[in-house]
Formats: structure tokens, sequence, C-alpha cells
């Protein structure tokens, strides 16, 4: 096995997908995201899933449990299962950011380009890893 090791804060800055799937393990799950300004995640709660958010560039908020935070470039986030949460660009910027679900909860590989596309896919994590 090979594993994954790149530059996070490269790929995540150049990234501008709204969800990218990097790599997908079989406990654990890298995933790339931008937020145009005024775009948010959407609320929702993973129940059996702990999720570290990590941004990279911009600004925003996170909203865990209805508590509010702002956020920006360097922050780290940790949201335990069960928690209900978003995250919303505040900022005039794109806000990127990398995730790490415990366990996956996408399938590897899943590009969508736009937030209106990720909400028209039903995807799921399907058990499949990178290797």
């Amino acid at each position: 096995m090979q594993g994954f090791v790149a530059d996070i804060e490269k790929l995540t800055v150049e990234n501008t997908d709204f969800r990218r799937v990097l790599y997908t393990g079989k406990y654990l799950q890298l995933v790339l995201m931008t937020l145009q300004p005024g775009e948010e995640i959407g609320a929702e709660v993973h129940e059996d899933h702990d999720q570290f958010f990590r941004i990279e560039s911009g600004s925003g908020e996170v909203r865990i449990d209805g508590k509010a935070t702002p956020v920006k470039d360097d922050d780290a986030v940790i949201v335990p299962a069960g928690a209900r949460h978003n995250v919303v660009n505040t900022g005039d910027k794109p806000l990127m950011l990398y995730t790490l679900y415990g366990p996956p909860e996408h399938r590897d590989g899943v590009v969508h380009k736009t937030k209106a596309e990720a909400d028209a896919s039903e995807e799921h994590f399907d058990g499949k890893t990178t290797e």
C-alpha cells in the first residue's frame, strides 16, 4: 500500500471544486472543499462519524449544535459524531478547506464541481477504498 503523501495546503488552495475526494482508507477519508462567498456545506449530522476541518484560505463560520464560531485560515475544527454542524463562507473570497471523515462518508474519487451538483447526488461511501 502507498497511502497518501502530498502538499495538502497546495492542493487545498488550488481546488475550485465544491467537493473532491482525494483519498479513502478503510477508517478515514480526505476531502477537499471550496465554498464560494455566501455558500455553505449545509447543516448535517453524522451519527457515526467524527469530522475534522482545516481552513487553509478565507473566512467563515462553523456552527456546532447551535453555537456559531468564526473561522479563518489556519484554524482547525473537530466535530464529534452526533453533533449538528455546518460550515458557512461569510467572507468575500472562496473558503478553502480540507476535511477528514472517520469513517469515510463519500464514494472514493467523487468530484462535485458545485454545491448544486453535490445536493443532487445521493452518493455515499460504498466500502471501496483508494487502494
